[in-house]
C-alpha cells in the first residue's frame, strides 16, 4: 500500500515542483512512532529554503486533499535532502561529479558490495568512482543505494 501511496503522490507533486524550479528527491510513505507519516524530500541547485518547504507543504497538503486517495490520517513533512543526499539517477551523478559518495551495489563488483569514493564521471549507464588510488566502474542498474558523503 506505501508504494501505491508514494507513486500517486510523486505523480501529483511533480507538475507541482517543476513549476516551481524544484526537484523531488524521494517520497517516503511510512508508519513511524507517532503515526503515519508523508515525507517528500525536495532540492534545487543552489539549495532548498524553509521558505520553499513551507510553500510546498502549503501546496500538496491542497492538492493531495483534494485528491484523498491517503485512507489513514498522516502527517506531511517537506525537507530538504540533508547532507548526505540521496543520489537516485545519471543525473544525479553527473550533477555531483568530484563529490564523495557512498555506494551500495546489488551484487558485488570486484568481491566488494559498498564503496565510498569520489564520483569522478559518468559514461552512459555507468558511474566511474575512484576509491583510493583505483577507479571502479559500475553499472547504474547495480547501485543499490547511494548518498552523497559529508566531507570533513
Amino acid at each position: 500500500m506505501a508504494d501505491t501511496v508514494d507513486k500517486r503522490v510523486e505523480a501529483v507533486a511533480l507538475p507541482v515542483l517543476e513549476e516551481m524550479g524544484l526537484e523531488l528527491v524521494e517520497v517516503q510513505y511510512r508508519r513511524e512512532q507517532h503515526g503515519w507519516v508523508l515525507r517528500l524530500i525536495i532540492d534545487k541547485q543552489d539549495g532548498v529554503s524553509l521558505d520553499d518547504c513551507a510553500t510546498v507543504s502549503r501546496e500538496i497538503s491542497q492538492l493531495l486533499d483534494i485528491e484523498d486517495f491517503v485512507d489513514q490520517a498522516y502527517n506531511l513533512e517537506v525537507s530538504s535532502p540533508g547532507l548526505n543526499r540521496p543520489l537516485k539517477s545519471m543525473t544525479d551523478f553527473q550533477r555531483f561529479t568530484g563529490r564523495k559518495a557512498k555506494i551500495k551495489t546489488i551484487e558485488p563488483i570486484a568481491g566488494e558490495h559498498v564503496f565510498i569514493g569520489r564520483i569522478k564521471k559518468t559514461e552512459g549507464e555507468t558511474i566511474i568512482l575512484e576509491v583510493g588510488r583505483r577507479e571502479v566502474a559500475m553499472p547504474f542498474s547495480q547501485v543499490a543505494r547511494a548518498r552523497l558523503e559529508i566531507e570533513l
